[in-house]
């Protein structure tokens, strides 16, 4: 059995779909497709029902999924491997963050990291689902949320803290009121998905004064209106570069997060993967504001 065909199967079983496949695979719908029924006519066993909505496993499918997902992990296991046999700085990493991150932090950093190794490519993956790096998803990751499991080495890079702020001219517009920074004022926020996150949780239990007048599913959209005078927002502090923003709520009365560099362990002893994570930790510490705080491995 060819060894790609399984890979065809595992991601229309996970994705539930030949497009969200092709995507992930880099190849067509119709390649595909026709792996899928080449797979199914080498076992004698039908893994998929067809239908509009998307592809589901039948209880075969089930069945070969689980010993799919075994073989995947070995495969992996070997190519984790085999990336720390050679001492060669050269190939493509894979770095999993947000977007602000890669934007703000990262990307503004990497001419310097383009002459320092350039046989090195860095391809970067931001997207709200947390990738796996166990499967290969991303070599590495630059997190805010510290991974619970999994055979990952952790690094803190440093930490990000958070305010509520405000253009000027929107505070001129909408002066305080009894003390309260949010009483008469209106607040930009998350959106009712991302309701879990802590900044969305904290304007829930401590803006009740004010009116939500934009709530939306990303960050750059929060400070763009803030920005535009729209209403008060919780921003990074790292982000709040602008020179219309003004801290409403200081820093030590919301949250912070650690800024955490993850990698499986099997790719620690990678030249290519290192020197990503080298070159990411000396970024962070040279922030003036990420990396403030510093902390160690765990």
């Amino acid at each position: 059995m060819d060894w790609n065909d399984l890979r065809y199967f595992l991601e229309v079983a996970r994705g539930g779909s030949l497009t969200r496949a092709a995507v992930r695979l880099k190849a067509s719908q119709s390649t595909v497709a026709r792996r899928i029924t080449e797979l199914e006519q080498s076992l004698g066993a039908r893994l998929f029902e067809r239908h509009q909505t998307g592809y589901f496993l039948t209880d075969e499918g089930q069945e070969i999924l689980q010993r799919a997902e075994l073989a995947e992990e070995g495969v992996l296991a070997v190519e984790r491997g085999a990336a720390g046999l050679s001492g060669e700085v050269s190939g493509t990493v894979r770095l999993a963050t947000s977007e602000n991150l890669a934007t703000d932090l990262v990307i503004p950093a990497l001419p310097a990291f383009a002459r320092r190794y350039p046989g090195l490519g860095l391809e970067i993956v931001t997207q709200t689902a947390t990738v796996t790096l166990g499967r290969r998803e991303a070599d590495l990751a630059l997190r805010v949320v510290r991974p619970a499991s999994g055979n990952l080495k952790l690094r803190q890079l440093g930490r990000m803290h958070y305010a509520v702020y405000a253009s000027r001219s929107y505070l001129k517009r909408h002066p305080q009121q009894d003390g309260d920074p949010f009483a008469g004022r209106d607040i930009i926020t998350w959106d009712e998905a991302h309701s879990h996150l802590p900044a969305a949780q904290w304007m829930n239990t401590h803006a009740v004064q004010a009116r939500t007048v934009l709530a939306v599913s990303n960050l750059p959209m929060q400070i763009a209106a803030a920005r535009a005078g729209l209403g008060l927002a919780i921003i990074p502090d790292f982000l709040a570069t602008a020179p219309e923003l003004v801290k409403v709520v200081p820093s030590d009365a919301l949250f912070d997060n650690g800024l955490w560099l993850v990698m499986h362990a099997d790719l620690s002893a990678s030249a290519r993967v290192r020197a990503v994570a080298d070159f990411l930790a000396e970024t962070v510490a040279r922030h003036p504001v990420l990396g403030s705080a510093r902390g160690s491995s765990a």
